[in-house]
């Protein structure tokens, strides 16, 4: 009988029934798979110094559209959303679905079962690279589209700090495209990662290696304005 993995992708059958791994998956240019070569490979750093001031005031109107970075994310992955206050203070929506477990959940403002992630978490970020930034980098990051999502709060929150190597969406369909966006967003940043991270990444996207590397987000320093200690 064949052996079949699961990479979180799709099912891979491996007709051989046996032997090695194989030869490793490679992506074509501009394949998220193909980028993951392009990270640095670092043991992960110490905790130490780290706080969620080193990142500046939480959801900083960095890109100066006069609504919060909270309300933007809310506003582009929400669907029926409404308004209090022209076009900018979301008060409620539907998530249509959720990533993160594939089922809808509804949005009210004060009553939110959905939570803003970061696709790479700050804490993370600061133990690969990030300490030693400039604060105007760490405001961006913080704030870039790029590494945010709406999701349901409740497996969001058992992910913590974990990368690719310690946590995965329960929802194996959204597997590529997520590990995708934390690929792209530690390129755009600079952000190492560790062997066991790179070979995670690896082994998922390589159940889809045409998925491509996303792209775009605001510029990786916040204007001088903001500050962060």
């Amino acid at each position: 009988m064949a052996a079949v993995a699961v990479t979180g992708c799709k099912v891979e059958t491996d007709k051989a029934g046996g032997g090695g791994a194989g030869p490793e998956p490679q992506g074509k240019a501009g394949s998220a798979l193909a980028a993951v070569d392009g990270l640095t490979v670092k043991g992960r750093a110490p905790k130490t110094g780290y706080a969620r001031e080193r990142f500046g005031t939480a959801w900083a109107d960095t890109d100066s559209n006069s609504c919060d970075t909270r309300d933007d994310i809310l506003k582009r992955d929400l669907e029926s959303v409404r308004y209090s206050d022209g076009d900018c203070k979301v008060v409620s929506g539907t998530l249509a679905p959720d990533p993160y477990g594939g089922k809808d959940i509804s949005f009210t403002r004060g009553r939110s079962k959905v939570d803003i992630d970061h696709l790479v978490a700050l804490s993370d970020a600061w133990q690969k690279g990030a300490a030693k930034w400039e604060p105007a980098k760490r405001i961006a990051f913080a704030n870039d589209p790029l590494n945010l999502l709406a999701v349901d709060a409740t497996p969001n929150r058992s992910k913590g700090d974990g990368d690719t190597a310690t946590w995965l969406p329960p929802n194996k369909g959204y597997r590529c495209t997520y590990v995708a966006g934390q690929v792209a967003v530690k390129k755009k940043y600079e952000v190492w990662v560790t062997a066991a991270e790179s070979a995670a990444m690896k082994k998922v996207l390589g159940g889809c290696p045409d998925q491509k590397l996303p792209t775009g987000g605001n510029p990786t320093a916040a204007p001088p304005r903001f500050h962060a200690r």
